[in-house]
């Protein structure tokens, strides 16, 4: 499904115009581009390019309905498998893991305003992927929603901080956010204590606890990973959650292949959603992609985090086999 904004000039069609009336040609009245071409009194390759422009200017957004990515084989087979309620799975294509990583963020962005109602309380964990997804969400109109901020913020190299996160998503579903103003770990427990005890602090991790659905990625625990490169643990840290049966991170926090909380020193030192607000919820949205996210998202779906997925084919076949 195609949509195109028209504008119509009450002169000759030229520039800017003539681009959109192509544009609204094809993908609304249904001609061709030998039809449009003989309209328009053009080239049947600039009607060519003329639609290209349209897309590279953003006149037109295609999107796909969700049910052709929920309700197909594999699809099914995931959600029968692991006991969820729908599960999203975005063709392979050809590209690199980027490219994987961005048709998966397009994909989640595309399914989460279906999955929204009214009132609905949103976490929202951070990662690349959930900042892609954040990213490529269209603006959309939603009532009375409220966006959370799961994790406290973090100095990190890259641009998808959580408040980043958060922040866009919110935007885009004109919706209220609620960020959470501390840092995601401090240096000692005693001060994230006291942190956390600040009325505002105390008021924001307090909204944590009334979300009712979430969106999060599964982090893996290797040393090249995210919660090692972002500073939220250090190599000694992961060394010490990896022989304590670590297998992957949902939020900060480090889970077991049964999905179980590994509590450690670490976490007196966070500041963000504690995993129990995470288990039965309406909607545990978990969007990742990449053989090494296949352990660390059976270990979320086994921990009962879970209800929604959203991944590529290679990672659905990577799961069936490995649970």
């Amino acid at each position: 499904m195609a949509t195109v904004t028209r504008r119509r000039n009450t002169g000759q069609i030229t520039g800017e115009s003539i681009v959109i009336e192509a544009a609204w040609l094809y993908y609304h009245d249904g001609m061709n581009q030998t039809e449009i071409a003989s309209h328009l009194g053009v080239s049947r390759a600039t009607v060519v390019n003329y639609l290209q422009e349209a897309k590279e200017r953003g006149f037109i957004r295609i999107s796909l309905a969700p049910k052709a990515f929920t309700t197909h084989r594999l699809a099914e087979e995931m959600r029968e498998r692991f006991g969820l309620a729908a599960v999203y799975v975005v063709p392979d294509g050809t590209g690199t893991e980027e490219d994987a990583l961005l048709r998966v963020a397009r994909g989640a962005a595309e399914w989460l305003p279906s999955l929204l109602e009214p009132g609905d309380k949103l976490g929202v964990s951070w990662g690349r992927t959930v900042y892609e997804m954040a990213e490529a969400m269209p603006q959309v109109q939603t009532d009375r929603i409220t966006v959370s901020q799961l994790v406290g913020s973090m100095a990190t190299p890259y641009g998808f901080t959580a408040e980043i996160c958060s922040a866009h998503l919110a935007q885009r579903l004109g919706a209220k956010l609620i960020n959470l103003h501390a840092p995601a770990v401090l240096s000692d427990p005693e001060l994230a204590t006291r942190l956390r005890a600040e009325p505002i602090i105390r008021d924001q991790i307090d909204a944590l606890s009334h979300c009712n659905k979430a969106i999060f990625a599964a982090g893996s625990c290797d040393h090249s990973s995210h919660i090692v490169s972002s500073g939220l643990a250090s190599h000694s840290d992961l060394d010490w959650y990896i022989k304590r049966g670590a297998t992957g991170v949902l939020c900060g926090r480090f889970i077991d292949a049964a999905g179980r909380f590994i509590p450690g020193e670490l976490d007196d030192r966070m500041i963000g959603v504690e995993l129990d607000k995470l288990q039965g919820l309406d909607m545990g949205l978990l969007v990742s992609v990449g053989a090494d996210k296949v352990r660390p998202m059976l270990a979320a779906i086994a921990g009962g985090y879970v209800t929604h997925v959203v991944t590529s084919v290679a990672t659905a076949k990577g799961m069936l086999a490995a649970g």
